[in-house]
């Protein structure tokens, strides 16, 4: 009787463990939510929308979509940091990810602890746009006249802390301007209220604005990166229009609660380098400025820590907060 005990115990034992390669070839076997905690029409929804409908496509499971915005992500990402680490249930999120923590007194997570980095998707670049209604075609000119008019120009963002809000923030800093921040949820309610004047300008990602900036519903004067960029070659770097060593670029990825098993971590980043090769998925990131980024795992952990301490050090510096 003992030996048929033993017996059992141990074949329970063998089926209840998975080996590691095991459980990646049968992930995902049901469908997996991915939470966006920012609203549609931003530039973190149209890389989540676009890179999870291919990964959909190519492993046969369906990757819903889950829109949960407020407070500058940090809604999502709570709900994330809380759900079980069995790949059921991933994020994709912004750099402001990692500048919430410097900006917020109290967050109901810990940034770094709570998370694990699954891959970068793609970079994300800044442009200055206005408000056809402001007298500016220029960085330059755009400067003098913030000089002149302090604390009156009004410039919209996707949220305090949004790699939007701290692009402007260190501009003002670095170029000796005051201008008031108003924070809207998300990029795609930012822009359509610059859209549509109630603010005067936006450092906005490109995406979130091409539509408004060929409908000339709205200026564009300066780009963030360190190079023009291809959309929009005759638009200057705001390090051109005379803010010396002003860059500013950043990154849209994808992250799950800590804990992931290291199988399915793989097999998620794989998949999504598999996605971002795609010539398709490639080209229509790329025509908005969200170039696709590819990291292993182990380097997106060095970015989220390097990247979190630029962002302590750039709230620091340009005295953001949130309002």
């Amino acid at each position: 009787m003992r030996f048929i005990l033993h017996a059992t115990l141990v074949a329970l034992g063998v089926l209840s463990y998975a080996p590691p390669a095991a459980m990646a070839q049968t992930y995902p076997a049901k469908t997996v939510r991915v939470i966006i905690p920012w609203p549609p029409g931003g530039s973190n929804d149209i890389v989540g929308r676009l890179v999870m409908q291919k990964m959909s496509e190519n492993l046969g499971q369906q990757f819903i979509i889950d829109n949960r915005g407020g407070a500058s992500g940090i809604v999502g990402s709570d709900l994330v940091a809380k759900s079980p680490a069995d790949g059921y249930t991933i994020m994709v999120h912004s750099t402001t990810h990692v500048s919430n923590p410097h900006l917020y007194g109290k967050i109901p997570y810990d940034t770094m602890k709570d998370f694990v980095g699954i891959a970068p998707l793609a970079r994300q670049v800044g442009i200055l746009v206005v408000h056809p209604s402001l007298p500016v075609n220029s960085i330059k000119e755009f400067l003098d006249l913030g000089r002149k008019r302090p604390n009156q120009i009004t410039y919209s963002s996707s949220g305090n802390g949004s790699f939007v809000h701290l692009g402007m923030a260190l501009l003002n800093s670095m170029s000796n301007t005051k201008m008031i921040h108003v924070p809207y949820k998300g990029g795609g309610p930012a822009a359509v209220a610059i859209a549509s004047g109630e603010v005067q300008a936006m450092m906005a990602t490109v995406g979130s604005v091409i539509p408004h900036i060929n409908s000339k519903r709205l200026r564009a004067v300066a780009v963030t990166s360190d190079e023009r960029i291809t959309q929009y070659p005759q638009v200057q770097t705001i390090a051109e229009g005379g803010v010396k060593g002003y860059e500013f670029t950043a990154w849209i990825g994808a992250l799950g609660p800590a804990g992931l098993p290291k199988p399915v971590l793989d097999r998620l980043n794989g998949e999504m380098h598999k996605a971002l090769k795609d010539r398709s998925v490639a080209e229509k990131l790329s025509s908005q400025t969200l170039d696709p980024m590819f990291m292993t795992p182990e380097q997106f952990a060095v970015r989220l820590k390097s990247d979190y301490d630029k962002y302590a050090r750039v709230i620091k510096e340009t005295g953001a907060k949130v309002d």
